[in-house]
């Protein structure tokens, strides 16, 4: 590996750990030239699954595309890097699991959000309004519905717990 810093191929291992369902290793290396520690990730390359876009496109399934939108819905937010490298990587083995050869993008986009609503419901919004195209403030007001009337359940429960 090279490090990401001074670029040097001379690196040492320091820690490694299996994640994401045994299906991945983690890595923690350090670089002997300039001493950074870096994370990389090692996983086993699948047959290609293709992704049918809205447009009727065919593109190959690309996992750093789901990374890089889930970041980009979780900027600014305390949301750990793992935890969405997690995420994605479930998102990564149900589409393998469940599709062989194609698979529509409703279907990877549903399970993004389905994974970022577990995981924050800032991003959550913020990737589904992107992904579902919002047109305007009616379409926020109907995503973010459920979410508002299942949290004052959840509050008026929490308060009648405290009252008895």
């Amino acid at each position: 590996m090279r490090c990401t810093r001074c670029k040097d191929d001379n690196d040492r291992v320091v820690d490694s750990r299996t994640s994401a369902e045994g299906t991945v290793i983690r890595r923690r290396r350090e670089c002997l030239s300039c001493f950074l520690r870096y994370t990389t990730y090692e996983r086993i390359e699948e047959t290609a699954v293709r992704v049918v876009k809205k447009s009727g496109e065919r593109v190959s399934f690309d996992r750093d595309r789901i990374l890089t939108g889930m970041l980009r819905a979780c900027e600014k937010l305390p949301v750990p890097v793992e935890e969405l490298e997690m995420a994605c990587a479930r998102v990564e083995a149900k589409v393998l699991e469940e599709h062989d050869s194609e698979v529509p993008s409703a279907v990877v986009g549903n399970l993004v959000m389905e994974e970022l609503r577990g995981l924050d419901q800032v991003a959550y919004v913020r990737f589904a309004s992107v992904y579902r195209e919002f047109r305007d403030v009616s379409q926020f007001l109907e995503e973010l519905g459920p979410m508002v009337h299942k949290e004052k359940l959840g509050k008026k429960k929490s308060a009648s717990k405290e009252g008895d």
